[in-house]
């Protein structure tokens, strides 16, 4: 009679478990050694899937409009992309951060 009892109770906190983190086991279960050109030139971010936790498996994962795409961390392309959009990225906020110094020392020039 407990053993029954106990069940249901485990699977309701299991399921109010995944209710409330809808994203903590959304892991990548097989990676592609491959990947079309078209879809590397779609990459909107990239994600990096570690092999600890309740993820099993290294991998990175690809992000277009509204579709995802796990691949081998690996695979130089791969590898290709993520150093581009790092690049891009570091790009960006160096030259945000000169904008924003230039509009201040604008400002202080103004006030004098």
């Amino acid at each position: 009679k407990l053993i029954p009892l106990l069940s249901v109770l485990f699977l309701t906190l299991q399921l109010l478990f995944l209710a409330l983190f809808p994203g903590a086991f959304n892991c990548c279960m097989s990676i592609s050694d491959e990947i079309p050109k078209g879809i590397l030139r779609r990459v909107e971010r990239f994600e990096i899937q570690k092999a600890d936790g309740p993820c099993h498996l290294e991998a990175v994962i690809l992000h277009t409009k509204g579709k995802k795409f796990c691949v081998n961390p690996w695979n130089r392309k791969v590898k290709k992309i993520i150093k581009k959009m790092k690049h891009k990225i570091h790009n960006r906020k160096f030259h945000d951060r000169k904008q924003r110094r230039t509009r201040a020392t604008k400002q202080k020039e103004q006030k004098q």
